[in-house]
């Protein structure tokens, strides 16, 4: 993950995008979209850039839109990588690894359910998909998504207990598609729980989360893969 590829294309970020659905939750910063008297949630988990990027924002509101109550905790506690040579993306991954964000994650689940919700689903995206694989292994919640996942082993797949989604690329050095094969063929061996690992073609790591939408054709493709996503919650977490 430390290369080019994992943090080309940078979004611009934009903190006031829905201001007031802005609440503490688990005791992180939580951007929430949808009606608080729902009774199904889906936890996002988003990349290295952190809560603030608009587009993580639009995919909440969109699975809002489905029934969901849907969370976007803020995980760098303010602190998402940015560029800047004194602190490269390694430095930056040292303050702020996943271990952690799986002890926020238990944390904002916790918080979820105190309110009464019936049944949780969550999604990562890139170095959230590490965090959402271990919520798996505990079976603290109902189903699990991965898009363009980084860190994650296939110790970590062995682990999963609750079907699980994955959403990959052809062009991704941190989730080749030879490695997703794996977590495919480990998956489909385990009959207690339902999978589904896709790769995209011509699309490159982070596509669901850090595309243009003025243009077309990647727009599209992401859009694909967020439906494909609501599809996934919208069959287990019910």
């Amino acid at each position: 993950m430390a290369g080019a590829q994992c943090c080309s294309n940078p979004p611009t970020l934009n903190p006031n995008r829905g201001a007031s659905t802005i609440e503490q939750l688990g005791g992180l910063k939580t951007y929430i979209s949808g009606s608080p008297n729902a009774k199904l949630a889906v936890l996002l988990i988003s990349d290295v850039f952190g809560y603030e990027a608009p587009n993580i924002r639009m995919i909440a509101d969109k699975v809002a839109a489905a029934g969901f109550y849907v969370t976007v905790p803020d995980f760098f506690y303010g602190d998402p990588f940015v560029y800047d040579n004194n602190r490269p993306l390694q430095v930056w991954l040292k303050d702020h690894a996943t271990d952690k964000g799986f002890e926020d994650a238990k944390s904002a689940v916790e918080a979820l359910k105190s309110k009464g919700l019936s049944a949780l689903g969550a999604a990562g995206f890139c170095w959230g998909a590490k965090v959402v694989t271990r919520l798996s292994k505990s079976k603290s919640i109902e189903a699990a998504v991965l898009l363009h996942p980084s860190f994650v082993t296939l110790d970590d797949i062995k682990e999963v207990n609750v079907p699980m989604a994955i959403l990959g690329v052809e062009i991704d050095n941190y989730g080749p598609p030879a490695l997703l094969k794996q977590f495919e063929e480990i998956l489909a061996s385990k009959p207690e729980a339902d999978s589904y690992v896709e790769i995209f073609p011509n699309v490159a790591h982070g596509w669901t989360v850090r595309y243009n939408v003025e243009d077309e054709a990647a727009a599209n493709s992401a859009n694909e893969a967020h439906q494909k996503m609501l599809d996934w919650f919208s069959k287990y977490v019910r």
